[in-house]
C-alpha cells in the first residue's frame, strides 16, 4: 500500500512538472521584445574602398649562372646601382678561353674546306661536317661568353650578396638585382568590385613615412580569376619612383575611387556580429516578429554602414534598437 501511494505521488509530480514546463514554452513564445526600428531606403554614396600591401621592386633577378664554378669577380656591393649592361660577375674564364679558341681553329678549317669545295678537292659532306661543329661550337662560345661574363639585364641596386671573390659558386644566386626606379605591389580586391576595376585606372597610394606625400599609381593588370577561398582577386598596381623615395617592402595603403553608387547604409551598431566567427547579422521586422538575416558588410560612413544581402531591399523595416536580446521568430512590438 506504502509503494502504491509513492508511486502516484510520483506520476503526479511528473505531471505537474510537465504542465509547468508547457506554461514556460508557451510564455516564451509569446513573449513580446520592444524594439525601434528605421525604414531602409537607398542612398546615394562615393563608392571607394581602402586596401593596404607592401610594396615590391617592378623587376626582381637573382643573379646566378648556369655554370658552377671559381667566382673570378665580383664588381658590385650591397646598395650600389647599376645600369643595365653593366658587369656584374666574372667567373673562371679557363673554359670560355678553350672554347674561343677551339672556335678560331675551326673557323680557319672551315674557310679552308670551303676553298677546296669550290675547286673539287672536298666534298660536301665534309663542308656540312665542319659548319656544323663550327656552330654548335659557337653557339657553346656563346652560352659560356653570357655565363662567364655576367651582366646587368636591367638598370636596378644590387639588394643581396652571398658570396666573395674566390669562392666556389654552387647554386645559390650570387647577387640578387631589384628594381627600384619603378615599384608595383599586388592588392587583394572583394569579388563584388571586379566589374568596376579597368586597367589603366589611376590612383594615389599613401605611405606613414611620408605623412604629408602621396604618390601616383596605375593599375597594369587585373589578374582574371577569383581566389575561391577569399573571394577576392588579385590586381597589379605600378608606381612610377624615380626620386627612389619609396622603397620595395614599405607598408602603404591607398584608396580607390570606383565612382557613385546606390547602397543599402544602417547604423553600425545595429549590425550584430556572431560569437566565435566574424558573420554578420541584423534583424528586421517581418510581420511582427523578429527576423534575423545574413549580411555582407561593405563601405564604412562615420556610424553607418553598408549592408548587403538579398533580403536586404528598399522598404525594410530593419531593428536598430532592442536587437541584442532578439532571437530568431521573436515576437516585437515597435515603438517611437
Amino acid at each position: 500500500m506504502k509503494k502504491i501511494f509513492v508511486y502516484s505521488l510520483a506520476a503526479m509530480m511528473l505531471i505537474g512538472c510537465s504542465k509547468q514546463t508547457e506554461q514556460t514554452v508557451a510564455q516564451e513564445e509569446e513573449r513580446v521584445e520592444q524594439v525601434r526600428t528605421t525604414v531602409l531606403q537607398p542612398r546615394e554614396i562615393e563608392r571607394v574602398i581602402n586596401v593596404s600591401t607592401n610594396l615590391q621592386g617592378y623587376l626582381t633577378q637573382n643573379v646566378a649562372p648556369s655554370l658552377t664554378g671559381k667566382i673570378e669577380r665580383i664588381f658590385c656591393e650591397v646598395g650600389d646601382k647599376v645600369n643595365a649592361g653593366h658587369d656584374l660577375v666574372r667567373m673562371d674564364q679557363t673554359q670560355y678561353k678553350t672554347t674561343k679558341i677551339s672556335l678560331a681553329n675551326l673557323e680557319i678549317e672551315k674557310n679552308r674546306i670551303e676553298q677546296l669545295l669550290k675547286t673539287g678537292s672536298a666534298t660536301q659532306q665534309q663542308y656540312d661536317q665542319i659548319t656544323t661543329q663550327y656552330n654548335s661550337t659557337k653557339e657553346q662560345l656563346d652560352f659560356l661568353q653570357t655565363n662567364t661574363y655576367v651582366k646587368a639585364p636591367f638598370s636596378g641596386v644590387i639588394s643581396a650578396k652571398n658570396y666573395e671573390d674566390g669562392e666556389l659558386y654552387s647554386g645559390q644566386p650570387i647577387l640578387v638585382l631589384t628594381q627600384i626606379d619603378k615599384l608595383k605591389a599586388l592588392v587583394a580586391i572583394p569579388e563584388m568590385y571586379f566589374p568596376k576595376f579597368k586597367e589603366g585606372m589611376k590612383l594615389t597610394l599613401s605611405s606613414e613615412i611620408y605623412p604629408e606625400q602621396t604618390f601616383p599609381a596605375t593599375v597594369e593588370i587585373i589578374y582574371p580569376t577569383i581566389d575561391a577561398s577569399s573571394h577576392t582577386f588579385q590586381v597589379k598596381i605600378c608606381i612610377p619612383n624615380q626620386k627612389n623615395l619609396l622603397r620595395p617592402g614599405m607598408y602603404v595603403t591607398t584608396t580607390i575611387g570606383l565612382g557613385k553608387a546606390k547602397a543599402i547604409v544602417a547604423p553600425y551598431q545595429s549590425v550584430e556580429k556572431l560569437v566565435g566567427a566574424n558573420d554578420r547579422y541584423v534583424f528586421i521586422n517581418d510581420n511582427g516578429r523578429a527576423k534575423r538575416v545574413a549580411v555582407t558588410l561593405g563601405q564604412r560612413f562615420d556610424q553607418d554602414i553598408e549592408i548587403i544581402s538579398p533580403e536586404i531591399t528598399a522598404g525594410v523595416e530593419m531593428v536598430t534598437t532592442g536587437q541584442h536580446k532578439l532571437v530568431d521568430g521573436v515576437k516585437i512590438n515597435v515603438v517611437e
